[in-house]
């Protein structure tokens, strides 16, 4: 799909295609269609994460709400975004054995008691291995600290996401600032 494409298209188709590039969260989606036309991916991508960055904490925190655990209970009851299962199944994290399951619920559940919301990682540019030792490894992030993280995160996956339905190579686009 073009950019000409993307700024042809009306509200309703745009939210249809664009709606879970940020998890979730259609709305994000609805209030960048009104920023059109788009000059191009990387445009297109700013106006998505200037409308986070323009959040107040609890909205910034209410976007990372809306991402899943890492191979929890969504992965195990089929209703992840295809967009999720997509990730979380190239990152390996779809095939683990139980106490890998095990052990990555309860460091999920820790990291959901410390910060508030659930652990995010652009999983795609992860591995089964790597996940539990970064999900530990930012356990012991501070607060703020671990928001930026965490929305840089959600920027990356959304890079990913927006390349994805764009055609274009995720490498060739600048890659999101936290």
């Amino acid at each position: 799909m073009d950019i000409e494409k993307v700024n042809s298209m009306d509200f309703g188709e745009f939210v249809d295609v664009f709606g879970n590039i940020i998890e979730k969260c259609p709305l994000i989606a609805a209030a960048v269609w009104s920023q059109r036309p788009f000059s191009d991916l990387e445009d297109l991508e700013n106006h998505f994460f200037a409308f986070i960055d323009a959040l107040p904490r609890s909205g910034q925190e209410g976007i990372l709400r809306c991402h899943p655990d890492l191979a929890g209970r969504d992965l195990q009851r089929g209703t992840l975004t295809a967009e999720s299962q997509r990730d979380q199944s190239q990152a390996g994290l779809t095939s683990l054995d139980a106490d890998d399951r095990l052990r990555l619920q309860r460091l999920n559940a820790q990291y959901r008691q410390r910060f508030g919301f659930p652990f995010v990682l652009a999983a795609r540019l992860s591995d089964r291995a790597a996940v539990p030792r970064e999900l530990a490894r930012r356990l012991h992030c501070q607060p703020e600290s671990e928001l930026r993280t965490a929305l840089g995160e959600v920027k990356k996956i959304g890079h990913l996401r927006l390349a994805d339905l764009l055609g274009a190579d995720p490498a060739g686009v600048e890659s999101p600032r936290a």
